[in-house]
Order: structure tokens, then C-alpha cells, then sequence
């Protein structure tokens, strides 16, 4: 069975390296492409990646589990990209370099059809309003729960729910061919 992440984060704030390797491999890839959605640039989004890790290493021996690691690690990256957006005043945009499903690669119509699917998702989530594009990118990416979200966002649980709501049927009408 694994450690859960607070367990691993308390693990890496008493010395032990391993467990941050283990809390890194398992958050890399979702926080990653949840900053590199809130920037313009993938070279913007692996800075403040590496700044939110640096962030993370810096505070192991304040850690303290009020809530889930997640929940946590969300807060400190949504943080970041706030700061961001307020000193460069950027706007959000999705991801340019999606990957395609693997049962899309042999045939080439399938591949047209997912690039096509992918550049109507992209558009529509471009298009959600801030608040609901954090609050979808937070609930699939980093697979936060309501409440989560709404304790990173500092914003009313019925707020996130509502903006979720609307996202989902926002990108389910701009996706549906």
C-alpha cells in the first residue's frame, strides 16, 4: 500500500529525500500541465513549475497536514500564478501541446478527428471565464474536490460548484459535433 502524500510530506520535512521523489513523481505531470495551461509560454510554465517545487522544499519543515497535500500543493501553485498573472497581466490560455490518444495513432482520419476534437476543446476552454477555467483545470487536473477548490480559490463551495456546473456544460456544447 502507499504512503499517503501528507505522510510522505511529514517523511520529507524529518529528511527523508525518497519521499519527496515519491510526492514529485506522483503530482509532477497534473501540476505541470495545470501551470502550463494558466501561461502563454512553456518556457513561462517550467519556470514557475520549478519555482512552485522550490517553494514546496522550502517550507518541508513548516508542513503541516491541515488538509489534503493536494489541497495544499494547488494553493501554493494557484499562488504563483496569481502573482504572475498580476505582475505580467497575462491571460490565460490552454496548452498547445496536447498529446493524442494512443488509439488514435495507427489511422490517420482517427488522428485528423482527435487534432480537431483537441483544437475545439482548447478554443472552448480558452473561451471559459477565469474563475471557471481554474475551477475545471483544478477539479481534472489535480483532481480537486469542490470544497478543495474552494479553499484554494478563497471562494464559497456553492461558487465552485456553480462554476463547474457551468464549465462542464459550456465545453460539453462547444465540443458536441
Amino acid at each position: 500500500m502507499e504512503a499517503p502524500d501528507e505522510e510522505l510530506m511529514l517523511a520529507y520535512g524529518n529528511g527523508d529525500a525518497g519521499a519527496f521523489d515519491t510526492l514529485y513523481a506522483r503530482h509532477r505531470g497534473a501540476l505541470f500541465r495545470y501551470v502550463l495551461r494558466g501561461v502563454k509560454a512553456r518556457a513561462i510554465a517550467e519556470e514557475l513549475y520549478q519555482e512552485i517545487w522550490i517553494l514546496v522544499i522550502e517550507a518541508r519543515k513548516r508542513y503541516a497536514p491541515s488538509a489534503r497535500f493536494t489541497t495544499w500543493l494547488y494553493t501554493i501553485a494557484h499562488n504563483r500564478l496569481v502573482d504572475h498573472w498580476r505582475r505580467k497581466e497575462l491571460a490565460l490560455v490552454p496548452a498547445d501541446d496536447e498529446q493524442q490518444p494512443a488509439s488514435a495513432a495507427a489511422d490517420p482520419a482517427r488522428q485528423l478527428e482527435g487534432r480537431e476534437a483537441l483544437a475545439r476543446f482548447a478554443k472552448a476552454l480558452e473561451a471559459l471565464p477565469h474563475q471557471q477555467r481554474e475551477a475545471f483545470l483544478l477539479h481534472e487536473e489535480a483532481g480537486l474536490t469542490a470544497l478543495e477548490i474552494a479553499a484554494v480559490t478563497n471562494s464559497e463551495a456553492e461558487a465552485v460548484k456553480s462554476r463547474l456546473r457551468y464549465a462542464y456544460a459550456k465545453l460539453k456544447a462547444a465540443t458536441d459535433v
